[in-house]
């Protein structure tokens, strides 16, 4: 049987500052917000019962707002009591998502908004393709330790018809 792609619905992030992210992900990214930031304690409403599914019993509370990227992909902040910064946030070799990415043609300039708001830019700004396709990629880092990519171009684009061969 063949099946069709899924469409992708949200990430995750966990940030240590909740008010912080949402106007880093609002004004910088331009992300919609959707949500205004809230709290969720540890209960038996659904949300808390929802929580405690997945966190397990003892998680107590968190602050939540969720935003939207222009086509539709979900961003949901979270900001854990008693958070911390792992000893390292990139963890490459382990095992699970350790970036994700957001497209944007004028990369050089959302990449200067991302360095002037405390984000940090982890290497040069790279060709795919030099001299023959206008590809560009770099990765970056959130204010919060978050690891993301920007690509210039979609998904699609880059890496079709054998994009490496």
């Amino acid at each position: 049987m063949t099946q069709t792609p899924r469409s992708f619905s949200h990430i995750g992030l966990s940030v240590p500052d909740l008010d912080a992210a949402l106007t880093f992900y609002s004004e910088v990214m331009g992300f919609y917000v959707l949500m205004q930031p809230s709290e969720v304690v540890e209960d038996d409403s659904a949300i808390g019962l929802m929580c405690t599914d997945v966190f397990g019993p003892g998680w107590s509370r968190l602050r939540i707002a969720h935003l939207s990227t222009a086509d539709g992909i979900g961003i949901e902040l979270f900001e854990f009591a008693g958070n911390h910064a792992p000893d390292d946030n990139f963890a490459f070799r382990r095992h699970g998502t350790f970036h994700f990415a957001i497209q944007d043609p004028n990369l050089e300039e959302l990449l200067a908004r991302i360095v002037a708001a405390g984000g940090k830019q982890r290497m040069p700004v790279r060709e795919y393709f030099p001299g023959e396709k206008p590809y560009r990629m770099v990765y970056v880092e959130d204010p919060f330790g978050n690891i993301f990519e920007l690509y210039s171009h979609s998904y699609e684009l880059t890496y079709s018809a054998g994009a490496y061969a």
